[in-house]
């Protein structure tokens, strides 16, 4: 326990620390690059609108996730138990996420015109599922056959073979692929928020102090982020140790 805090908590101080000395060695101004000791004041200064993009820019993207779970969950499941299926639908996955994210933000704003919020959850969606149900996807199609022939020997029925041996075996592959798509999920929400600006979220104040060139509330904005992704990331990992726990190797 102490090291799973202690260690987290000593890298983020070794860092800060470097950050502020690099900006002090080279006598950067806060309008070039803010030093972590500018950040404070932005928060003082604006924790209302910190406290409410920053809930306007996690139930978003919380939101973007769940429902890249829930998808990608199914087109893995569909790729895993189906070759067929799966020869069909993972090039048609992999030409998707080779697109760049941002240029679908404006066909987003385009066919949903005023749909802030569902555009903002869509991006978030659209840029996370595709680590989920590869994983899945590929966690599925390993099983070992010897394991579904004794079960329908048994009489076990295919639903009875995924809860009772599929599901668990690709428990950590899942967790491992939603760790990567809690980032990901971020990056849709703000791409969103600063790329087609509604005035909502951190992404909306990150741009307020670009325009007014408050260079420390743009990297705090920055900062707030990287908290809102590290947390969320935790959570993965509670849930993960909850229900996964068995897969963790110790050492």
């Amino acid at each position: 326990m102490i090291r799973s805090v202690g260690v987290p908590v000593v890298a983020l101080a070794v860092f800060t620390a470097i950050w502020e000395f690099v900006v002090w060695a080279n006598g950067w101004p806060d309008f070039v690059m803010a030093s972590p000791s500018d950040l404070p004041a932005a928060y003082a200064r604006f924790w209302e609108l910190f406290l409410t993009g920053a809930w306007q820019t996690l139930w978003r993207t919380v939101a973007g996730l769940v429902l890249a779970v829930i998808v990608g969950l199914l087109l893995g499941m569909i790729m895993g138990f189906s070759r067929i299926m799966r020869d069909a639908l993972y090039p048609l996955l992999v030409g998707f996420n080779a697109i760049p994210k941002a240029t679908l933000v404006p066909v987003l704003a385009l066919l949903f015109i005023g749909q802030h919020d569902f555009n903002t959850v869509m991006m978030a969606f659209l840029i996370s599922f595709f680590p989920i149900a590869v994983s899945v996807g590929i966690g599925l199609s390993t099983l070992e056959p010897e394991y579904r022939d004794i079960l329908r020997s048994l009489g076990a029925s295919k639903v009875t073979i995924f809860w009772k041996i599929a599901l668990p075996k690709t428990l950590p592959e899942f967790f491992g692929a939603l760790k990567v798509s809690v980032t990901l999920a971020f990056i849709g929400t703000n791409l969103v928020e600063i790329v087609s600006p509604h005035g909502r979220g951190l992404g909306a104040l990150f741009l307020s102090g670009q325009t007014n060139s408050n260079y420390p509330l743009m990297f705090a904005v920055l900062i707030a982020l990287a908290v809102l992704g590290i947390a969320l990331y935790y959570a993965v990992v509670w849930l993960e140790k909850t229900f996964a726990g068995w897969a963790e190797r110790k050492g």
